[in-house]
């Protein structure tokens, strides 16, 4: 056996095949190119025109790392049709790559919106290789030439033509080198980047000098140059247009009308101009050398004889537009923690300085006796009163809001108002506001999609003042002013029989917010004990001497005719129970059931004949009892309590934890039938010794059902039944009907106790916070918002904006249907609203600018403005007729006008003079200013670097601004005969 090698040996092995970072980061980039199926020969159709524009273009990324040095490679390119197989095979062997043939197209100079790469090199697809992080740069001249080795090896290796560039210096040079390689053929890209121009490039000429030499080309007669030329110039200042739309005068607000903004209606549009800049590129798109002189003397490029002229605007950032400013600032509302007491200080209402734990207490300090009769007393005189005392805690002038403002806004909200007599409060409840949609218009119907108000109730009124108020006068604090005023002014409505304006009559429509409902509810309660209070003046005679004085006793409770009762009744709102006895129901009330009703069930149906008939509506056509044969009376029934969406949520609990047990369900019943029994006691008091049937036959005919047969005697008679359902045993029909005892309506228990739903309403109303308010309120002037957009857009008519509006509705009416939509939605819905309002402020301000309105000729004032709407939805606008065209005209003037600026600072002067040299050639210096951005691309065909080698594409672009000066060039070589 052959003896074991010594160890040591092991070490002496060199392993030359260990790459070297170099090596691994070339082999990185080729396996990123392989991924990315980017090698091979590329294939595709000529550019169309206009396609870098038109077109979509596509990114994708991925990191590689040069030992510890990371780098990102990315990869631009448009989205073409996938070109026919066949297209391959005729390209030929000695077709040149693609990227070398989209150098010379000209289809697309000068793109308005395109990767920088693209602008100078007119590529299709490109991949770059830049330093992840944005700080790191390559800057030595030693590591750009080992990327650019790099490059060329893995474009090597791989057989890929698509173009590899480098990014080297700092990001925002934006300096890139790059190569692309084809069979026996390679071009390179380079770059100069400079702060100084030195001025033989200022003009073409010079320019012109530059590519030749670069390009080197052996032939003496040198292929011609074709050259693409663009000016560019940049209109500052509007200053015959000074922005039109001043902010809305404040102070004016107490007349009703603000500047610009009427009371109770959102403000539009923007505050300063939201077009900053309009650039005009004047551009020659083919012209052959030697045609045109431009030189350090002399230039034929006048932009008036550019052959295409376009134009793009500037918007300003995020200019400041009312309806958005509004709109945020009440949104900012709902983020705020404090209550109205924290907010107006604590005990504004109580004199002695203790809690208001006791609303009642606290609010009937408001109503004490007055010295003018109540029907006189209007809101007004109660808000002073009121004011009178916050003033007490409060500096004189601490008070939020001023008197006018607030006597403006309460005076808006409830226009009856005004009217000192309580008659004319009656007639005036049901008016609402003017120019509003009409109520079969999709617009007015937006409230039930955004669950907000009609545009025409108190609700969105309120939404509007408060949102105006939050705006002008005094953020949050008006708004809790306001608020406790507006409670005030509920409370005040409810004890003195007031109906509450504008609000739909009826229980509350579960299709508007929270808050609309409330006030409904209060109005159904205002409605309910107004009717009753005038009901029982009326029927005083007839009741028990009892039941006379109770009822005095109701009429004046808090009215202040009667100032000791309130000791009786002015319990706590929440001691009130619901019992039989409940203060207002006075003891008459249960004395009449006992002697009424209770003995009758007792002594049975015989003597309830002789019981008076009570509590009748009228007879019922031609229905007659089954068995005293007497007309059936239809009764007057009580109806059914309103509810709002968040007593239903409570109920439908209730009744769902009573479980399924026996007991359960005999109290699920009895709540659900409260309403059943009460109309079946109103039928028995109206039609004395009636029976189930004549009640099923009135309340549920279906129930009833009738046939026709033949009796004993052979005559056809109809005889009915109850239907099986009635049939049931022990069912709750037939349970209640037999508990169930004559009563009329009005000395039943109240269904709907008013009384304490009010109560409850107004508690609900005077805990809301700010914040809670404003969350509330928020859907309906997001309604009104649109409203506003909508209305203004119509006068504009912008297609875009149309669209947008759609979206914003549909958007909303998912988040708003919800309680408490996410703050994130909604934020998303007023930025919407504002990005919209910031076009239609833009569409105002270049239908100024290009004088649309002032047009006299249709056909050319239709022009203008498509050419308007254009400009606010395209990236750039080219002008029909060039210079000569109507709107070519118009930004002529505008930027004749701009140059005749009045004396000139003598700072500016000294530049003018070393500017002169570019005015003296331009034989059109008070035409047009310098311009801001000259370009120019160069190209040709030549055999490069030998006479004998292959004609290849060669390109140069270059960009001249104020700030800087760049040359781009594309120089290719025969890399096979040279």
């Amino acid at each position: 056996a052959l003896s074991p090698q010594p160890e040591s040996e092991v070490f002496e092995i060199t392993d030359f095949t260990t790459a070297s970072e170099w090596e691994r980061f070339i082999s990185k980039i080729e396996e990123v190119l392989n991924d990315w199926k980017l090698i091979g020969i590329s294939s595709g159709k000529p550019l169309e025109k206009g396609i870098f524009t038109t077109g979509t273009w596509e990114e994708k990324s991925d990191e590689i790392s040069f030992a510890d040095f990371k780098f990102s490679v990315t990869h631009h390119y448009l989205v073409q049709e996938p070109s026919d197989k066949d297209g391959k095979e005729e390209l030929g062997e000695d077709a040149l790559p693609l990227p070398m043939q989209d150098l010379l197209c000209m289809n697309n100079d000068f793109p308005p919106r395109a990767h920088c790469l693209v602008r100078w090199y007119g590529l299709r697809e490109f991949v770059v290789i830049a330093p992840a992080v944005n700080n790191d740069a390559v800057v030595s001249e030693s590591k750009c030439n080992l990327l650019l080795s790099s490059i060329s090896i893995a474009l090597g290796n791989t057989g890929c033509q698509v173009p590899l560039f480098v990014q080297i210096h700092h990001k925002w040079r934006r300096m890139y080198v790059g190569e692309c390689q084809g069979p026996g053929v390679r071009t390179d890209f380079e770059m100069v980047h400079l702060r100084k121009v030195p001025s033989q490039y200022t003009h073409l000429s010079g320019l012109l000098d530059i590519f030749k030499t670069k390009i080197g080309c052996p032939l003496t007669p040198l292929p011609p140059v074709s050259m693409a030329i663009r000016l560019t110039f940049v209109l500052q200042d509007w200053q015959q247009y000074f922005w039109p739309q001043q902010p809305p005068d404040i102070d004016a607000l107490v007349g009703g009308e603000v500047g610009g903004l009427e009371f109770g209606k959102l403000p539009f549009g923007a505050c300063e101009d939201p077009i900053s800049e309009l650039h005009l590129a004047t551009t020659w798109p083919h012209l052959a050398e030697g045609i045109i002189v431009d030189n350090d003397v002399y230039s034929d490029l006048d932009p008036l004889q550019a052959p295409q002229w376009s134009v793009r605007v500037r918007k300003a950032d995020n200019p400041q537009c009312l309806l958005g400013d509004f709109l945020t600032e009440f949104f900012k509302l709902c983020r705020r923690k404090e209550s109205t007491d924290e907010i107006l200080g604590r005990s504004a209402f109580d004199e002695e300085g203790r809690e208001v734990a006791d609303i009642t207490h606290a609010l009937s300090k408001l109503t004490e006796p007055a010295p003018v009769p109540i029907p006189k007393l209007s809101v007004t005189n109660m808000v002073h009163s009121a004011k009178k005392k916050i003033r007490k805690h409060r500096g004189v002038d601490e008070s939020p809001l001023n008197n006018d403002v607030l006597n403006t806004i309460l005076l808006f909200l409830f226009p009856d108002a005004a009217d000192k007599l309580a008659d004319v409060f009656e007639n005036r409840a049901s008016t609402s506001a003017g120019n509003n949609p009409p109520p079969e218009s999709e617009d007015y119907n937006l409230f039930s999609q955004f669950k907000s108000a009609p545009s025409d109730s108190l609700t969105y009124k309120l939404a509007l003042c408060l949102c105006m108020i939050n705006f002008y006068h005094g953020g949050v604090k008006g708004v809790a002013h306001l608020w406790q005023e507006f409670v005030l002014e509920m409370r005040y409505r409810w004890e003195n029989n007031y109906l509450i304006p504008g609000l739909a009559n009826g229980s509350p429509d579960l299709r508007c917010c929270l808050l609309h409902q409330k006030l409904q509810m209060l109005n159904c309660c205002i409605e309910r004990k107004k009717a009753r209070d005038e009901g029982k003046r009326g029927s005083m005679s007839d009741r028990s001497p009892g039941g006379a004085s109770g009822d005095g006793a109701k009429g004046g409770d808090h009215s202040g005719d009667n100032p000791d009762k309130e000791k009786e009744f002015g319990k706590s709102w929440d001691s009130w129970s619901d019992s039989e006895e409940e203060f207002f129901e006075c003891l008459s009330d249960t004395e009449d059931l006992k002697g009424n009703g209770q003995e009758n069930g007792k002594k049975g149906a015989k003597e309830s004949i002789n019981l008076k008939p009570e509590g009748r509506l009228h007879p019922h056509g031609k229905l007659m009892l089954l068995h005293p044969g007497e007309p059936l009376y239809v009764p007057i029934t009580q109806e059914p309590a309103p509810m709002t969406e968040d007593l239903l949520e409570e109920q439908s609990e209730v009744l769902a934890k009573l479980g399924t047990s026996a007991e359960g369900a005999h109290l699920r019943a009895r709540m659900q039938s409260a309403c059943l029994l009460s109309d079946m006691e109103s039928f028995k008091a109206a039609n004395p010794g009636c029976c189930l049937e004549d009640f099923v036959r009135w309340y549920s005919p279906r129930d009833y059902i009738e046939e026709e047969v033949i009796d004993e005697k052979g005559n056809k008679v109809i005889r009915g039944e109850l239907s099986a359902r009635m049939k049931i045993p022990s069912n709750m029909w037939v349970e209640a009907w037999e508990t169930a005892k004559p009563v009329p309506a009005r000395r039943q228990k109240r269904l709907f106790d008013d009384t304490r739903e009010a109560e409850k309403v107004l508690h609900y109303l005077a805990v809301q916070k700010p914040a809670d308010l404003a969350r509330h309120l928020l859907p309906c002037i997001i309604h009104a918002a649109v409203l506003k957009v909508k209305e203004e857009e119509a006068v504009e008519d912008i297609s875009s904006v149309k669209k947008i509006i759609k979206q914003i509705i549909s958007h909303s009416s998912k988040v708003l249907r919800f309680p408490s939509p996410e703050d994130k939605k909604l934020e998303e819905i007023i930025a919407q609203i504002m990005s919209v309002e910031a076009i239609i402020a833009r569409a105002r301000s270049l239908k100024a600018k290009f004088g649309v309105e002032k047009c006299e000729n249709e056909e050319e004032k239709g022009d203008l403005q498509r050419f308007v709407n254009s400009l606010l939805e395209q990236p750039e606008v080219s002008v029909v007729g060039a210079g000569r065209g109507p709107a070519g005209s118009i930004i002529h003037k505008l930027f004749v006008n701009a140059q005749r600026v009045p004396a000139v600072p003598p700072l500016e002067e000294e530049l003018r003079r070393s500017g002169s040299q570019e005015e003296r050639r331009q034989g059109v210096q008070s035409e047009f200013p310098p311009p801001t951005g000259r370009e120019v691309i160069l190209r040709t065909s030549v055999p490069r670097p030998a006479p004998y080698s292959k004609a290849l594409p060669q390109r140069m672009y270059s960009v001249l601004t104020r700030e800087d000066f760049r040359l781009a060039g594309a120089f290719s070589a025969d890399t096979t005969f040279f």
